[in-house]
């Protein structure tokens, strides 16, 4: 492992995982087989059978575009109505699935006692801007319409995802506002990925960025999603959500950043525009911790961090 300008500010509980991470390196070339290793990963390390939660994938059916291919959680025990969690995973937009979330999610649910609807949404570049927040849309707007059948309560559901996740789970807030047809109640965004311009910034942050997600797999990533180079007049609020002129009517909204995370300041003015326009934030900044730090979970700073998330989680999601 080389060593970066940012090295000696690493939380040292989290150094380990860049020991046995091999480097991200996203290219054209390189993006089969980093999916592919993603996918071995998975079904290399299953998560145990757990009786307290039901999982199934369900087909979201849609006119004149692909269906939407959904992984239910649902604790078995639970009666009555269930709050929900819309739930979108990470990968710059590139790489991962909805089933890569599989264990936190199930966790997840057991814990809230509430349902989560995670998508499969598809990705770039074979799939540009706007077709992973049409899929995600397409999903929210079938919880709504289908809430009854799902045994699900509307009006306690909210959406979260982490990463690129995080970036169309607020992109999703600010087209379900706009749309009018489905009300919202939370976003919770970890680490977001809502700014193309962090990517060809002339003045990048001298310390985020040098681990895991770096500038140049950023650089890749939001190409990929826009189908042309970041940084321009033309990109839609609804591709990067921190290009929104308008952030009044949003949900209230969780942040969680590392301190050496590339996302740090896109996320630090997201979350300030936000209070400018009177939506509540609750903003965390975990010193020490670069982009991926939740994959050491024994870390001090990592059971801070999934404590600060699910307590806000538990707080949004109560009636």
């Amino acid at each position: 492992m080389s060593v970066r300008i940012s090295d000696h500010l690493i939380d040292p509980d989290i150094k380990p995982l860049l020991a046995i991470l091999p480097p991200l390196v996203l290219t054209n070339e390189t993006l089969t087989a980093v999916r592919t290793g993603i996918l071995e990963q998975f079904k290399a390390n299953p998560a145990p059978p757990d009786p307290a939660v039901s999982v199934k994938p369900i087909i979201v059916p849609r006119t004149g575009a692909p269906s939407v291919r959904v992984l239910e959680y649902r604790p078995t025990q639970a009666a009555g109505m269930l709050p929900v969690i819309l739930h979108i995973h990470g990968g710059g937009y590139v790489v991962g699935s909805a089933d890569m979330m599989y264990a936190a999610n199930r966790g997840l649910a057991a814990e809230l006692g509430c349902a989560i609807y995670s998508v499969d949404y598809r990705l770039a570049p074979e799939t540009s801007h706007p077709g992973p927040l049409d899929d995600c849309y397409a999903a929210l707007l079938w919880l709504k319409n289908n809430a009854a059948d799902l045994g699900i309560d509307i009006s306690r559901m909210g959406v979260m995802g982490e990463s690129a996740g995080g970036g169309l789970a607020a992109a999703l807030a600010l087209l379900a506002r706009d749309r009018g047809e489905v009300a919202l109640t939370f976003q919770h965004l970890i680490y977001p990925m809502i700014d193309d311009r962090t990517s060809v910034s002339a003045n990048p942050h001298p310390y985020a960025g040098e681990f895991i997600w770096t500038h140049a797999n950023n650089l890749f990533g939001w190409t990929s999603l826009l189908g042309q180079v970041p940084g321009g007049v033309d990109v839609s609020e609804y591709a990067a959500a921190a290009r929104a002129k308008n952030l009044s009517g949003l949900p209230p909204t969780f942040i969680a950043v590392g301190a050496l995370d590339l996302f740090l300041e896109e996320n630090l003015e997201f979350a300030r525009r936000l209070t400018r326009a009177g939506v509540p934030v609750e903003l965390h900044v975990y010193p020490g911790a670069i982009h991926g730090f939740h994959n050491v979970p024994s870390a001090p700073v990592t059971i801070a961090a999934e404590r600060d998330s699910r307590n806000a989680l538990r707080k949004a999601l109560r009636p």
